[in-house]
């Protein structure tokens, strides 16, 4: 671990701490949510656009541009500081926001939620690192928790809120919320947040950030392909995998001799950060990556409505806040982070596993603790990488370090959101079969299906539950590699503010 001296905080006043901390968390907060509110408007947009086809690009265009940025903000920040590279992702977003809510087909609201994802991944990388700028390492272990409870609870409140603003105000009011916080974010932050120069003469990797953003993106590809190119080993599917190869292997290459890498390959000479890393990125796989998947499932299986879905979300959100706070404290009052990794991990596979043998039928109690079960232990790991490699690394490399978990936590959504949805597919294609009343299984709205004979009903529940079994088996395994890089992690305790 990097024993240097710690130098003293961004923000010298509690009071001027905690109110900047207020203005990045309404950021975060409104960054994070456009990766979930948009999915109840789903069928309303297409409804209007047509070309259903494209339906899953309007999700996957926002995270594909929020993961291929991150390492590239990230860096910026280390080079230029945080306060510009925080004001104009802010501001990306906020114009990004504009274009989706004035969007006029389909492919213009797929480029503005393109546009909109190169703002949103800036703002979710300079957040944590202006955290680790504003408070001393175990401080900062609580306040994390509060940063990573705001990137979970609007994941899980998204579904929830989207649906009903869609309703009452039509589906562009989505996006074009974000305008007002939007604007008083950046009032925010041109008062409080002050500039700190940096010690180090700027020299960007920009060859390295773009060959690092081709591998990204050639990995999202990859867990669309199905869908994009009907097969992995289709023309198409093998272009992608060399392409993302030779870039890969290029950036590699690059990083070595770059004189500021966007990722310092000296980081990965501690085996802590990979480990970190594939934590992170089994955090977003069953974390943000579940949330569209446990509507779809309680909706088809359980035959509640929208809305009566949504409130089970309360259970999830609310373990989210008691496991993620709960961490944070304990985190801050003992300085070790490992045994969280630990015990979030198991709960996963445990939850996963129960989610098994929910069916039709199911009392909804069961289903509602299971839902809290799942967010307990999904806060209890947060706040883990993020905290684990900002303690490890130099304080010149914070930023890249915490861009590099951050855009492993998304890109673990987007890839798993793909990978689910592949084989939900699947499931369907074997179990739905040809059901009396239904033309075709996947187009059935909760809407449509309440109007159902109890009969036919009974037949799709059937059908969803045996498709979401294997969906389940998939997250339960990415959980357990997740535990075992946790058991796997060096035991470290965090130096106290004085240390």
């Amino acid at each position: 671990m990097d024993m240097q001296t710690t130098p003293a905080p961004l923000v010298s006043s509690k009071a001027l701490r905690l109110t900047l901390f207020g203005f990045l968390m309404a950021a975060l907060f409104m960054a994070t949510l456009d990766n979930q509110i948009v999915s109840t408007a789903l069928p309303t947009i297409v409804g209007e656009f047509g070309q259903m086809e494209r339906f899953g690009w309007i999700g996957s265009s926002y995270l594909l541009a929020t993961c291929a940025v991150m390492p590239l903000y990230g860096k910026l920040g280390d080079l230029f500081g945080r306060r510009y590279v925080m004001i104009a992702a802010v501001t990306i977003f906020t114009l990004g926001s504009i274009a989706c809510g004035l969007a006029v087909s389909m492919n213009t609201l797929i480029a503005a939620r393109v546009f909109q994802g190169l703002g949103g991944g800036g703002i979710m990388v300079s957040i944590f690192s202006i955290n680790a700028d504003l408070f001393e390492p175990r401080e900062r272990a609580r306040y994390q928790s509060y940063s990573s409870l705001m990137l979970m609870a609007s994941g899980a409140i998204g579904p929830v809120l989207g649906g009903t603003m869609s309703d009452l105000f039509g589906w562009r009011s989505i996006f074009l919320i974000n305008i007002p916080i939007g604007a008083i974010v950046l009032a925010g932050l041109f008062v409080f947040l002050p500039y700190r120069r940096p010690t180090r003469q700027p020299k960007i990797d920009y060859a390295g950030a773009l060959l690092l953003a081709g591998a990204v993106t050639s990995v999202v590809l990859l867990a669309d392909g199905p869908e994009l190119f009907g097969s992995l080993l289709s023309p198409g599917g093998l272009s992608v995998i060399a392409f993302g190869l030779v870039c890969a292997i290029a950036w590699v290459l690059v990083e070595r001799r770059a004189p500021e890498p966007i990722v310092p390959l000296s980081l990965f000479a501690n085996p802590s950060f990979s480990l970190f890393l594939v934590i992170s990125l089994a955090s977003g796989a069953i974390g943000i990556g579940m949330v569209n998947y446990f509507a779809l499932f309680l909706q088809t299986t359980t035959g509640l409505s929208p809305s009566s879905a949504g409130l089970l979300f309360i259970m999830l959100t609310g373990g989210i806040v008691c496991g993620s706070l709960s961490a944070g404290r304990m985190i801050s009052m003992t300085g070790r982070y490992k045994p969280f990794a630990i015990a979030s991990a198991s709960m996963a596979v445990i939850a996963m596993l129960l989610f098994t043998l929910i069916h039709p039928g199911t009392p909804i109690v069961l289903i509602a603790l299971a839902m809290g079960f799942h967010g307990i232990g999904i806060g209890l790991g947060q706040q883990v990488p993020i905290t684990g490699v900002q303690n490890m690394v130099s304080r010149g490399d914070v930023g890249a370090a915490t861009g590099a978990v951050t855009l492993s936590r998304m890109a673990g959504a987007s890839i798993a959101i793909s990978l689910y949805g592949a084989t939900i597919a699947a499931g369907l294609a074997r179990h739905g079969g040809v059901i009396a009343g239904v033309e075709d299984i996947e187009k059935l709205t909760p809407a449509m299906l309440s109007a159902l004979p109890a009969s036919v009903q009974q037949a799709v529940a059937a059908s969803y539950t045996a498709a979401f079994h294997p969906l389940f088996l998939t997250a339960a395994g990415i959980a357990a590699v997740a535990l075992v890089s946790a058991v796997l992690l060096k035991s470290v305790r965090l130096p106290s503010a004085k240390g």
